[in-house]
């Protein structure tokens, strides 16, 4: 019997463009505590791994004005002698905090999404989002944004490893009931490539989101997507 094909999808920077409201969560929190304001550009470097993680570099890396280092390939954790800002729990609270009640602000759908949902549901298949962001944030974001197509949305929570440990695909997976040979992962960075091939299935590294080609190429990326339709067409070249 022919399997139902399933896609699930990384939301920040695949789905939706999320930059301008965790920049603006980022530097609410670190103004809050009396810490320098980051760039746009740094936070679309900083983004990927978590809030934590986001935070972490937020605090503890160096400025970086021209927002030029790219630091998911260089991550800090903590100041050089291993310590964590003594704040550092209450800034991260304050982001979470500003973040569920701000993430609509300003975040929007990237062009061509509605098309290509609305025509991966017209040809039967399987939608699940999972996100390295609070659970909280990607039920709000799913309820207003994806409603009528994608069922499944798991977010960073306790008792499920983040990405790119290949729990949340899995968890998704189980939730859609759908079995690994008919999984495409659509993701737009290199934590989305690890977490593909960690959990044994296709990864689509798509070219609109926060990171560009040749960093995606240079993390293993073989299949790449300029446009939403683009996947739209990969799908009809694999089912013809």
């Amino acid at each position: 019997m022919k399997q139902t094909p399933t896609f699930i999808f990384d939301l920040d920077g695949t789905l939706l463009d999320t930059l301008a409201d965790l920049a603006a969560a980022t530097n609410h929190a670190l103004t809050t505590y009396g810490l320098p304001q980051r760039t746009l550009s740094e936070v679309r470097q900083m983004v990927g791994n978590g809030v934590r993680r986001l935070m972490l570099r937020a605090v503890h890396e160096p400025l970086s004005p021209d927002g030029g280092k790219t630091w998911v390939e260089d991550p800090v954790t903590a100041n050089a002698d291993g310590s964590l800002h003594p704040r550092f729990d209450e800034i991260l609270a304050e982001f979470k905090r500003y973040y569920v009640a701000h993430c609509r602000d300003n975040t929007r759908l990237y062009p061509g999404i509605v098309t290509l949902l609305t025509g991966l549901q017209r040809r039967g298949c399987r939608l699940a989002v999972v996100s390295n962001k609070l659970q909280a944030g990607v039920t709000e974001l799913r309820n207003t944004y994806f409603p009528e197509w994608i069922d499944v949305a798991i977010g960073e929570r306790e008792g499920i490893a983040r990405k790119p440990d290949p729990a949340m695909l899995y968890a998704a997976m189980e939730a859609l009931g759908a079995e690994k040979s008919s999984v495409h992962y659509v993701g737009d960075s290199d934590v989305d490539i690890l977490t593909a091939r960690r959990a044994g299935v296709p990864c689509i590294s798509v070219l609109w989101g926060f990171r560009d080609r040749p960093f995606l190429e240079r993390h293993g990326a073989t299949c790449l997507a300029e446009t939403p339709a683009d996947i739209l067409a990969l799908l009809d070249a694999d089912e013809g």
